[in-house]
């Protein structure tokens, strides 16, 4: 007889205790929001563990040269190692680690192993498929006020590369300890002497 007293408070208790958390408003609330509260936790645990079980890319070995448009073209993502390059107003960048954007099936992919200056300047994410030098000189102010604006964008998240070689003109030679600019001897040399 105690077993069943005990058992009918029980069912009281709980039925109670169920009425009173999905009836009363503000307790339904709570109740949501710790619900969905423990769902974010969990699943930010478990995308955290897959993060953690893919396999982390090589990284590439720097690369330090100026390229024609003809030899910029291979470094769009879909060779072996997987390089973007993108140059912009004269200068090319490594553009890599934003293979999300600028590699295949990317938004920008258009850029990748491409001059991207009059397609930044004139907000048109098309393949630049010209195998000539674009000096951008029939572009107007404003157009140009923007490319400037992308290469400041470019030179603060990506490694710069090199220039982008206009007809004729010959490639810098890079010294290996020189990581910031061309070797140029005569230019630390004081004009005085």
């Amino acid at each position: 007889m105690a077993d069943s007293v005990e058992s009918e408070n029980d069912v009281g208790f709980l039925t109670g205790l169920f009425y009173e958390m999905f009836f009363n408003p503000v307790n339904l609330f709570l109740v949501g929001v710790i619900s969905f509260l423990a769902y974010k936790i969990f699943r930010n645990t478990t995308q955290s563990a897959a993060v953690r079980t893919q396999p982390v890319e090589p990284a590439l070995p720097r690369l330090r040269r100026d390229f024609t448009v003809q030899e910029l073209r291979p470094f769009d993502g879909n060779q072996p190692d997987g390089r973007i390059l993108v140059a912009v107003n004269g200068n090319v960048y490594d553009v890599t680690k934003g293979k999300r954007f600028y590699g295949p099936g990317g938004p920008y992919a258009a850029f990748g192993g491409r001059d991207a200056s009059r397609g930044l300047a004139t907000f048109s994410v098309t393949s630049n498929d010209n195998n000539e030098y674009d000096d951008l000189s029939d572009l107007n102010t404003m157009e140009m006020d923007s490319v400037r604006e992308w290469e400041m964008q470019f030179k603060e998240r990506y490694i710069f590369v090199g220039k982008l070689l206009k007809p004729g003109e010959q490639p810098t030679n890079y010294s290996d300890e020189d990581e910031e600019g061309p070797s140029d001897k005569s230019a630390e040399k004081p004009k005085d002497e």
